[in-house]
């Protein structure tokens, strides 16, 4: 009998859990950064700016992006790093990393690209001077074992970043939940023609651990040092955990 986990708010097999995600994302692959745009009102870009703004990441250092979908940090990063630098654009989605390796190409940028299960990564430990994982965490079966090797892959002092949908500001909820279940739909359909990806989408956010459960799970995954920075009223958290 296998184990049972959550795929929004349905509970299914461990073992199907991959493969439901993945049906997702191969889905909405084409459409990403549209609905992006268009569901976080262009905020998405500003989370990420933060991200990148304030990690500390400089020229010459070693940085892996898991989950990197169509490439916004990894092209972040690799301006950040600049020749002398290396970047790792990797996702376990074959269509999100073709879309993300395209763009970044037609941009002139060329990353080594991996497809890559976070919770097997294929790199040597002490090896990255920072990982990051933007709108991911949530869709891993495993979160335990996922932060466990973005741990090993790390070197001593190199820090993990989490971007993620978090537990909204209390007052916010109600707004937030209408937009979530009620507009993000609508807005799959008619945009990318895919009403149950996006529903799966906002369930998964619900399901999401928050801030201090978030920030306890690193530091159990063995970081020294977490914090959190919430944006947005709290629909986004930016986690910083540094290996020590």
């Amino acid at each position: 009998m296998d184990n049972q986990t959550h795929f929004g708010f349905k509970t299914v097999d461990e073992s199907e859990k991959a493969g439901k995600v993945a049906e997702v994302f191969h889905s909405v692959a084409q459409k990403y950064d549209v609905m992006n745009d268009l569901m976080s009102g262009g905020l998405h870009r500003v989370w990420k700016h933060f991200t990148l703004t304030t990690s500390g990441v400089r020229a010459g250092e070693k940085v892996l992006d898991i989950a990197g979908g169509t490439g916004d940090l990894a092209r972040g990063w690799a301006k950040r790093v600049g020749k002398s630098g290396e970047v790792w654009l990797t996702d376990i989605n074959s269509s999100m990393l073709t879309v993300g390796r395209d763009r970044l190409l037609d941009e002139g940028m060329i990353l080594p690209v991996s497809l890559a299960d976070a919770e097997k990564l294929p790199f040597p430990d002490n090896y990255f001077n920072a990982v990051s994982v933007a709108f991911g965490l949530r869709n891993m079966t495993h979160k335990d074992a996922a932060l466990k090797e973005m741990f090993r892959v790390l070197k001593p002092g190199g820090k993990l970043f989490v971007l993620e949908f978090s537990k909204v500001w209390k007052p916010l909820s109600p707004l937030y939940d209408f937009y979530s279940f009620k507009a993000l739909p609508v807005m799959g359909k008619l945009v990318a023609n895919d009403a149950d990806s996006y529903q799966y989408l906002a369930e998964s956010i619900r399901m999401h651990p928050d801030q201090e459960t978030l920030k306890q799970m690193m530091l159990d995954a063995g970081f020294g040092r977490v914090d959190y920075h919430n944006m947005t009223g709290g629909v986004v958290a930016l986690h910083k955990g540094i290996k020590f």
